[in-house]
């Protein structure tokens, strides 16, 4: 997947990062803290801050010592809320970390890591528009429209 966007919900104002899937026109909301929305719009634009954010830090840590952040996974969405993890590679062995989604997302566009969404997740979660996307704004219009009837407790397993 990939991050299409970062958006605001209309009625609580909560920032929503938006994953798109790479072969259809599904989408998945997810609800994320007014920080790390700043610091994932503010790699997606390029800007730059005068001192590392803690996402920055991350990476800089992860560089001095030699691993790499394989990919980030969204494992499961319990109790409306959503899970993740970031795999980093580690001399040689594979080490999976436990992260706030907004935490690996943040990450990974620093890295360029990959971004997997357990087909769970997808299924239960992801929007799909029936038509085809064309561009950014036609789906930013869509998800808006979307966004005006909807709460994260729209997104309860057995909704």
């Amino acid at each position: 997947m990939q991050i299409y966007g970062v958006s605001f919900d209309m009625v609580g104002k909560q920032p929503i990062v938006l994953l798109k899937t790479a072969d259809d026109n599904r989408f998945l909301p997810i609800w994320i803290g007014h920080p790390e929305a700043a610091t994932i719009l503010m790699k997606l634009q390029g800007a730059d801050t005068p001192r590392p954010m803690t996402h920055d830090l991350m990476v800089d840590i992860l560089d001095q010592v030699e691993t790499k952040c394989e990919r980030i996974s969204i494992t499961e969405l319990r109790d409306n809320t959503f899970y993740a993890t970031i795999t980093l590679s580690v001399a040689g062995t594979e080490v999976e970390i436990d992260s706030r989604p907004s935490d690996a997302l943040a990450l990974a566009v620093r890295v360029t890591a990959p971004i997997f969404v357990a087909e769970e997740v997808i299924d239960e979660s992801s929007i799909e528009f029936e038509q085809g996307v064309e561009d950014n704004e036609q789906v930013v219009e869509k998800f808006k429209d979307f966004l005006d009837d909807v709460s994260p407790e729209d997104f309860l397993q057995g909704s």
